[in-house]
């Protein structure tokens, strides 16, 4: 009888193992773990995407140094979508059916996040995004979709909240772009604005693309708005700060995080000074950045390490989050593991935001948030709070 059951239970490990019940999950050979991402390239929005990836390859670079995920070396795949909704749910499936990516990163703008989303849940692909947090990413919780930030609600309640307590009794200018991205500033502004009894004077809309902001700020100026709320995104921003210095006023103005990148800084010269910002992950001032810059420099080229902007320490905590969790599953990572794994994420300190954590049906990290101002001087942010 032993030897029956003994026979038997042999027979179905062959038929499971020939079925590939047993086989390995894609993307994992006896020396590499694919990871793939598809992220903004080219144009514009290449500043935000190669940032980001470049924060991936900072972790990955890292993890190989040290011996890969328990002695496989991990490949990164990267496709470049241009900002190009069509050309995210095309890279997606070629890194997930072509280069039979295990798990991935990124993955490119909030528009196209949403629209790649059906493609994701189908796929079951365990995925951590950490370039554009937006709120449909996580409500409702997908299976095997985790998000790593803050959403734009949040963000823009706790800087405008900040503002209103330095600057009680004044005159609250805003202007916003004609899209999601703005609608979902003028949301957060608007819970302030009631909470608070916020005296606006000003309120603005432009269309996505527009480069002369001297109409708009004209009318603010005659608005006598004393604090500013700029809801461009990064060139917008720019032009709006170039157009004051012009007209020679300089109210209190905060921006949001999509722009918090030191290059804008250079562009806006003496008008970007003292501008306020709020954001999730640690000014390059601070003691962490400064930690993270040298972490950063041997492990990236000197072109790479020109390119590192705040978006390289969102996708640097992403990916030492996914390559934690897949670590932890041992020899044999499987999808439903490394999801499992992700799910289990608590506390975990990544020097370059608060400790991280998601949970059963929790699938976004919630950061914590700091407000900071620029310092033209030395092209930086600091932190004020």
């Amino acid at each position: 009888m032993k030897a029956y059951l003994t026979t038997a239970s042999l027979l179905l490990a062959g038929a499971l193992f020939g079925s590939g019940a047993l086989a390995a999950e894609q993307g994992i050979t006896d020396t590499e773990i694919v990871i793939g991402d598809v992220e903004p390239l080219t144009g514009p929005p290449a500043l935000l995407g190669v940032a980001a990836s470049i924060g991936h390859k900072i972790a990955i670079a890292e993890a190989n140094n040290a011996g890969g995920i328990n002695g496989r070396k991990i490949k990164y795949v990267l496709e470049d979508d241009g900002y190009v909704t069509a050309r995210t749910i095309q890279g997606v499936k070629k890194v997930i059916d072509v280069d039979k990516a295990f798990a991935l990163l990124g993955i490119s703008g909030s528009g196209q996040s949403i629209a790649v989303m059906p493609v994701l849940e189908k796929a079951g692909i365990p995925t951590v995004i950490d370039v554009a947090p937006v709120k449909f990413l996580w409500e409702p919780p997908r299976k095997n979709v985790f998000v790593v930030g803050q959403s734009y609600e949040e963000g823009i309640i706790h800087l405008v909240n900040y503002l209103a307590d330095k600057n009680p009794g004044k005159k609250w200018g805003l202007i916003t772009q004609d899209d999601d991205y703005g609608i979902t500033v003028r949301d957060g502004f608007d819970t302030v604005v009631k909470a608070k009894k916020l005296n606006v004077v000003y309120s603005g809309n432009y269309k996505k693309g527009q480069q002369d902001f001297s109409s708009d700020m004209l009318q603010l100026k005659g608005s006598g708005a004393d604090v500013f709320l700029a809801g461009g995104i990064i060139a917008e921003n720019i032009a709006m700060m170039k157009e004051l210095e012009k007209l020679n006023v300089k109210p209190v103005t905060g921006i949001f995080w999509p722009g918090r990148v030191e290059p804008v800084l250079k562009l806006m010269g003496p008008a970007g000074d003292g501008i306020y910002a709020v954001d999730y992950v640690e000014p390059f001032a601070s003691a962490a950045g400064k930690a993270f810059l040298e972490k950063a420099k041997p492990l990236v080229s000197e072109n790479e390490f020109k390119g590192i902007n705040r978006y390289t320490m969102t996708g640097y905590a992403a990916a030492k989050l996914l390559i934690a969790a897949i670590e932890r599953c041992g020899k044999q990572p499987t999808w439903t593991c490394t999801i499992a794994e992700l799910e289990k994420t608590k506390n975990v300190e990544t020097g370059v935001m608060a400790p991280i954590s998601f949970g059963p049906g929790v699938r976004f990290s919630n950061q914590k948030l700091q407000i900071m101002q620029t310092d033209t001087a030395t092209l930086s942010f600091k932190p004020v709070n």
